[in-house]
């Protein structure tokens, strides 16, 4: 039986979205289900003696259980240049596709997990390619979307703006995730009301500002549960 698999959508770059998958992998582990994290696109990463590697790739990495055997099964096209993706790769001549994730994503499956967290790079229309868009890799897996919003001043725009894009797409919401990332920002009650009432899917869960991915956990019961009650 394949395991759950569900997509982590950003509203932004910057906004959380591997502090929040990391923080669904704990919640995950904390329901007694075996849960293994994905970054399939990563720019921004390091060189080191076995290759190249991705600081959000290895958070998620470290937050798996199982953890993939190959780094590459986590992080199938990693670029040096913190650009985005499709300019990234073009520098170095290389093309993302989205054959090499779907096989990555299969190896995963085979490891007996019982969740994949497979999260995205930047926004949801963030170019990957010159002809793909970031929205093509939950189609081509077929995952349901969970949103992340990163709650300060413009989220109401950009969380409707991209919830709208989603459904377009023909890709099922499950709900939203809220990522308190400016402890600043005014009126933060009023503002999650708002997103529960213009998003029309549920609240998953808010991340305090400055908690880590486990004490996080906590926090993200309802969007385990939202995970969990997947079909195969």
């Amino acid at each position: 039986m394949k395991p759950k698999g569900v997509f982590i959508a950003g509203t932004d770059t910057g906004i959380g979205k591997t502090h929040a998958a990391c923080s669904l992998l704990h919640a995950l582990r904390a329901a007694n289900l075996r849960a293994t994290g994905m970054k399939p696109v990563a720019s921004g990463c390091e060189a080191t003696p076995d290759g190249l590697r991705n600081a959000d790739a290895l958070a998620l990495i470290a937050a798996s259980d199982p953890r993939p055997e190959h780094y590459e099964d986590c992080n199938p096209f990693a670029f040096a240049e913190p650009v985005s993706p499709h300019i990234a790769a073009a520098e170095t001549e290389q093309e993302v596709t989205l054959p090499p994730i779907e096989d990555a994503y299969d190896r995963i499956a085979l490891m007996r997990g019982n969740a994949i967290v497979v999260e995205g790079v930047g926004g949801w229309l963030a170019p990957i390619s010159d002809s793909l868009r970031a929205n093509a890799i939950p189609r081509q897996l077929q995952l349901p979307v969970i949103l992340v919003v990163g709650l300060k001043l413009g989220c109401l725009n950009h969380a409707q703006l991209t919830a709208r894009a989603i459904h377009a797409d023909g890709c099922e919401l499950l709900g939203w995730i809220g990522n308190r990332i400016d402890p600043d920002m005014l009126r933060p009650k009023e503002n999650l009301v708002t997103l529960n009432r213009a998003l029309g899917v549920p609240c998953l869960g808010v991340i305090a500002h400055g908690v880590a991915p486990v004490s996080a956990a906590a926090s993200l019961r309802e969007a385990a549960d939202a995970v969990g009650s997947l079909g195969p």
